[in-house]
């Protein structure tokens, strides 16, 4: 017998992960962009990653049409553009700072790294959409990153 949604949430809310704001844009040039802690590298050669949407996220249909995203990995600061993006706003990018890279897509400023992908490939499963992108560009700083355990924002202790 499976567990439940709660005894799921509970088991993987004791994973610590970084948290992302995965980017890209519709068939229309509309931008889209989403706060995702659900983000691993899944190869060296060539270089890919994968990042996994929720199916019945606004920002789903814009990552299927799209043939390239950004993963924007947030530093120890930007709580608040982890919770901007992960709000139900019809325009996330009103009084954000971003550049434009690879298909014209926006690139968060200021962020510990920014990966810029064309799509490699997609793969429905469950309630999510695995999209894995090959990176073509990278950018990095030295922050810290912004990591979420236990359902809450954390700071690394030096």
């Amino acid at each position: 017998m499976a567990i439940t949604k709660e005894e799921f949430r509970a088991a993987l809310g004791r994973f610590a992960s970084g948290v992302t704001v995965v980017t890209t844009k519709d068939d229309s040039g509309k931008l889209f962009g989403i706060t995702v802690s659900a983000f691993c590298s899944v190869s060296l050669e060539p270089p890919l990653i994968l990042a996994c949407i929720e199916k019945r996220a606004g920002s789903h249909h814009a990552f299927q049409q799209s043939k390239a995203f950004v993963v924007n990995i947030l530093r120890e600061d930007q709580q608040a553009v982890s919770n901007h993006f992960a709000s139900h706003l019809e325009d996330k990018f009103v009084n954000v700072e971003y550049d434009t890279g690879i298909g014209n897509l926006p690139v968060l400023r200021n962020c510990l790294a920014n990966l810029e992908c064309r799509l490699h490939d997609s793969y429905e499963s469950g309630d999510h959409t695995i999209f894995i992108g090959q990176i073509e560009k990278a950018t990095v700083s030295e922050e810290n990153p912004l990591i979420y355990w236990h359902s809450k924002y954390r700071e690394l202790k030096d």
